[in-house]
């Protein structure tokens, strides 16, 4: 097999969940353009139709589903819907996630949101429930049909650094003045993202079933000039990442280039780690 037949997706189906998000619509394009017919699964319904008619009108097969992936019910439905439409399932994207968004002006307010001390426990089970059990029904879900096709498939799980390291919090400094702290969710999830990773791969041993994470460094989302600098002089490259960087990735994941792969974690950050 040739080296770019290992990475064609022509003929097989992809489920992306977070699909309409700063990544997950980077990952839908690149699996498409690969091959695979991509369902855009996420719980902004006009995001997800948006996500997929611009792939239908590329010449790309996409179908959007709008998915509550906190419920069963919802989920089994997407399930359902892409078996329905495909056929068949052969890639699992876990890219849906709380990512909390800072208020630029809460140092002026004399707040720190984030802080450990007084985290709102809803907002810790919200987290909870959307970036672990959310994972959980999907993965769930997906999997039986992927066991009924030869017992073969490949399982993308979306980490982060934050779930190998503890945030630095030091990056959250405007001026001399906290502006947030990044939220103790987002690294207890996120490394646990990783334990589900290495459960999953090591119960499916002895299929074709593969389970990989994929841990993005920090990627640009029109951050405040403060917190690119800062992040940036923390990182070997220098820079943050732009939002296609992960997709060559994401694909090797995805695809028979990896298929030598399983329980393991690739990780596209500048160097953040390394250090």
């Amino acid at each position: 097999m040739t080296i770019h037949k290992k990475f064609d997706l022509t003929g097989r189906v992809a489920v992306v969940t977070g699909g309409v998000g700063l990544l997950g619509a980077e990952f839908c394009r690149t699996l498409a353009e690969a091959g695979a017919a991509v369902a855009v699964v996420d719980l902004n319904a006009s995001a997800s139709h948006g996500t997929a008619d611009a792939l239908t009108k590329n010449g790309y097969k996409a179908l959007a589903v709008p998915t509550d992936i906190t419920q069963p019910d919802s989920v089994n439905a997407m399930v359902g819907k892409v078996l329905s439409e495909f056929g068949r399932l052969d890639i699992l994207v876990n890219s849906a996630a709380l990512d909390p968004k800072f208020d630029p002006d809460a140092a002026k307010k004399g707040i720190a949101p984030g802080a450990f001390e007084d985290y709102p426990l809803d907002q810790w089970n919200a987290a909870l429930n959307v970036n672990l059990t959310g994972m959980f029904l999907v993965t769930q879900a997906c999997v039986k049909p992927m066991l009924d096709q030869r017992k073969k498939g490949s399982i993308v799980n979306i980490c982060s650094t934050y779930g190998l390291n503890g945030p630095d919090q030091r990056i959250y400094v405007r001026d001399g003045q906290r502006v947030a702290f990044k939220p103790v969710y987002y690294t207890v999830t996120k490394a646990g993202v990783m334990g589900f990773t290495k459960y999953l791969a090591a119960y499916y041993a002895g299929t074709e079933i593969r389970v990989n994470a994929l841990t993005p460094g920090g990627v640009f989302n029109n951050h405040e000039e403060y917190f690119v600098k800062n992040y940036s002089a923390r990182t070997i490259l220098g820079r943050m990442a732009n939002k296609d960087e992960m997709n060559g990735a994401l694909l090797f994941l995805a695809s028979d280039a990896s298929s030598y792969m399983t329980g393991n974690n690739v990780v596209v950050d500048g160097g953040w780690t390394a250090w």
